[in-house]
């Protein structure tokens, strides 16, 4: 029993102070990254959500997938998934959860954030007051937890603000821009003529499920859709839920911080409205044994402020994907606009226009050029508001938060500052430390002078030289054009043979093609073209092109759509090898080709686009000569997925085991193995909703040893479905020799590793 006698000048709360080296206001999806990045490589993080769960927008109380540069697979950009943290996230919940439930995704990220012993999370703690010990330097921030009534006081070396709104930043006086800027500022031909206030807007969403049995509905008096426009009304579709509802917006003509919980309140009024049409309006069949399930308590929010880095980012810099000597993370989402009317505008409900390839986003971006000790992550980078449709979304966002989380460590190992940290020197290290990890920056692959695998000889039991891909697989009909992405190599003629069948006498049209960069997947480059002429019945065509490549690149073997003639397939899958469909996905503007009215500063061209698993098999062909890119010498060439070049080794086909021996001329001390397996980063792991076809991806080793000269496993793992596995030993070993014993995962897929790192 407690009894405390009243206390005539009142009491205070607990106040509790808590120091580290970095502090992390925001945990969604950047903010997770950033301390999860940072905690693992030695740094103490306090990680400050004010929410009760992790994932901001991905949580379960929003419920948007995570998606990034693979667009929904619906864009040019290939083997463009975000690797390092996000992406172990990703494969995580792919793991477990490819149904795509999101309060599963909400167990992993804070089981993924509990686990790490250097993190103190808070959750339900909202940070309200900045201090500054300094005009540019954070010295505190203060949270208040209203479960438990306690103030926290926050402690830090640095900061990063992660919160969405940028309270931190905000509070400590850094500049910031809200709306759009006028097309002259930055030349931005997609920006309006003059500036203006609109933002994108907020969104909820809702889910039901059938209750087996007829559920009546009776909608709260808030509830109407008065004033919605007719093209919104006909989106309405009785089995869409959670974010396919994305449409459901609305705040951007409002003030979207200040005026949010009005926002929230009118777009409560618009989904119960929805669900009473749903429902009650007599014009949906098959909707009696249907019930609200769920619908979200807070809106998910798009935009508000953004806050000025070392670098700005604007539409050129996305469009012509230029590069930037300090880049850490990348993008390839599409400039994607919303009006601010939201449901209540005649408008379209987006404007998507996709870039030729993925681009990098600069360090400078993420550190505030204003306080020393700040870095920002998520969408309040530094960039102009239409550069800002394409890197607000939440895989580019978690890109960036393990960016800056590696960059606070850096800094405290260093002892440099953030400004000092932008240095070409500091800068290079940096890369290299991502990218170990898998992180990937477009263009920027590991060196080799950091890695003790680069002078070894390194030897494989087998290696892939392909020269067939089997017809073993379905008749696909040529009913859309169809293509072969392939590896080739400069100054070679190339010659393929293809089985095709027609229904009767026609013509097939086969091109060449490639892209224009050697690092982009848009074949807007016809390099050669040939026609058969067919009679009726299948046929064995030989496709020879004259024509070579002036670059090692991907080119696009292409068979035009003609529905009475099918191309054979393949059931064989192979690392960096995929086939290609110039086909429709709407959920991205994709309707096969970009067009562009006026001059929006933008390309037209083609989509060529993979499908998802079990589909999408490769077409069956021979080539000759065979392709020779999946040898030992890619184990250290610094790329951890296909970029340009295949970048991968592959065992051959037909050996369910392999070996690869790493051999050193003189004994090394070895701490580390870093192994780097194929995780299909051409496949969009959508975090919730969209469900998968696997819970694995199929070229991921699952099954390795790692043994030393006389044959003692110093490392083994017999259940692995991450894209990255460091490889520990329990102390230091010196040695001239290590052998990797790997075992084949799936039948059709041969045994492949993009990258050994020994350190």
């Amino acid at each position: 029993m407690y009894h405390e006698l009243s206390e005539p000048t009142g009491r205070t709360s607990t106040v509790e102070t808590i120091k580290s080296d970095l502090v992390v206001v925001g945990g969604g999806v950047a903010g997770v990254c950033c301390a999860i990045s940072a905690a693992r490589a030695g740094v103490k993080v306090t990680l400050v959500q004010d929410r009760p769960v992790l994932g901001g927008n991905a949580s379960s109380e929003v419920r948007l997938w995570v998606l990034g540069a693979t667009s929904h697979m619906g864009n040019n950009n290939r083997w463009s998934r975000e690797g390092g943290v996000i992406g172990e996230l990703l494969l995580e919940n792919l793991f477990r959860n490819k149904e795509g439930n999101a309060l599963i995704f909400d167990t992993i990220m804070l089981e993924k954030v509990v686990e790490e012993k250097n993190i103190t999370l808070l959750l339900n703690t909202s940070v309200h007051a900045t201090y500054k010990n300094t005009d540019n330097k954070i010295s505190s921030v203060e949270g208040f937890c209203s479960q438990n009534s306690k103030f926290y006081e926050l402690h830090g070396t640095y900061f990063c603000d992660a919160s969405g709104d940028g309270i931190v930043a905000f509070q400590a006086g850094a500049e910031f821009r809200m709306g759009a800027e006028a097309k002259d500022e930055f030349s931005e031909k997609m920006a309006p003529d003059e500036p203006g206030k609109e933002l994108l807007g907020h969104s909820i969403y809702f889910y039901s499920k059938d209750a087996g049995k007829p559920v009546k509905y009776v909608a709260p008096s808030f509830a109407s859709i008065d004033g919605m426009t007719e093209d919104r009304m006909k989106r309405i579709r009785s089995q869409d839920v959670g974010p396919r509802l994305w449409w459901l917006e609305y705040g951007g003509n409002s003030e979207t911080i200040g005026e949010s919980e009005e926002i929230k309140w009118q777009l409560w009024k618009v989904v119960y409205g929805i669900w009473d049409y749903i429902k009650n309006s007599g014009n949906f069949e098959n909707v009696d044994n249907l019930t609200l399930e769920w619908v979200g308590t807070i809106p998910g929010k798009r935009e508000s402020r953004r806050f000025i880095g070392h670098s700005f980012i604007t539409q050129q810099d996305i469009v012509e994907q230029r590069d930037v000597d300090d880049a850490v993370s990348f993008g390839g989402w599409a400039i994607d606009h919303h009006p601010g009317d939201g449901v209540y505008s005649n408008k379209p409900p987006c404007t998507q226009y996709h870039t030729k390839g993925v681009y990098q986003i600069p360090l400078g971006a993420f550190v505030s050029k204003d306080i020393d000790n700040l870095f920002y992550a998520g969408r309040i980078i530094s960039s102009s508001h239409i550069a800002f449709g394409s890197t607000r979304v939440m895989a580019t966002c978690g890109h960036g938060g393990h960016a800056v989380g590696e960059a606070v460590a850096y800094c405290l190992q260093q002892n440099c500052s953030t400004t000092d940290l932008l240095q070409a020197s500091h800068i290079k290290q940096l890369q290299q430390n991502l990218n170990e990890k898998g992180h990937f920056i477009p263009n920027v692959p590991m060196q080799p002078q950091f890695n003790l695998a680069s002078k070894a000889n390194i030897s494989a039991s087998s290696q892939l030289l392909l020269d067939e891909l089997p017809s073993n697989g379905p008749w696909r009909p040529l009913n859309i054009s169809a293509g072969q992405l392939l590896p080739l190599q400069q100054g070679t003629a190339y010659q393929f043979t293809v089985n095709v069948r027609a229904a009767k006498p026609t013509t097939l049209c086969v091109q060449l093609r490639h892209s224009e960069k050697a690092t982009n997947y848009t074949p807007e480059v016809i390099l050669g073209q040939q026609r058969y002429q067919l009679e009726a019945g299948e046929h064995q065509l030989d496709i020879k092109f004259a024509e070579t490549l002036a670059e090692d690149q991907y080119a696009l073997l292409c068979f035009l759509a003609n529905p009475d003639i099918e191309i054979a397939c393949t059931t064989r899958r192979v690392s960096s090898l995929v086939s290609v469909f110039n086909g429709v996905n709407k959920a991205v503007s994709n309707t096969g080709k970009q067009t562009v009215e006026g001059d929006k500063g933008v390309d037209e061209f083609e989509f060529w686009t993979p499908e998802r698993r079990p589909g999408g098999h490769n077409i069956a062909l021979s080539i000759n000569p065979p392709l020779n890119c999946f040898t030992t010498s890619n184990l250290t060439n610094g790329y951890t997925r296909a970029y340009q070049r295949s970048n991968v080794w592959c065992a051959a086909t037909e050996h369910s085991e392999a070996e690869l021996t790493l051999q050193w001329q003189q004994p090394q001390r070895i701490n580390e193995l870093i192994l780097h397996f194929d995780a299909d980063f051409d496949h969009a792991l959508e975090s919730s909703l969209y469900g998968h076809p696997e819970d694995r991806v199929p070229f991921c080793v699952e099954r390795f040893q790692v043994l030393d000269d006389q044959g003692v496993v110093l490392y083994e793992k017999h259940d692995n479905h991450q894209a990255v596995v460091a490889c520990v030993f329990s102390a230091p070993i010196t040695s001239d020799n290590l052998r990797i014993k790997l075992w084949k995962a799936h039948e059709d897929c041969p045994i492949a590793i993009y990258e050994i790192i020994v350190k």
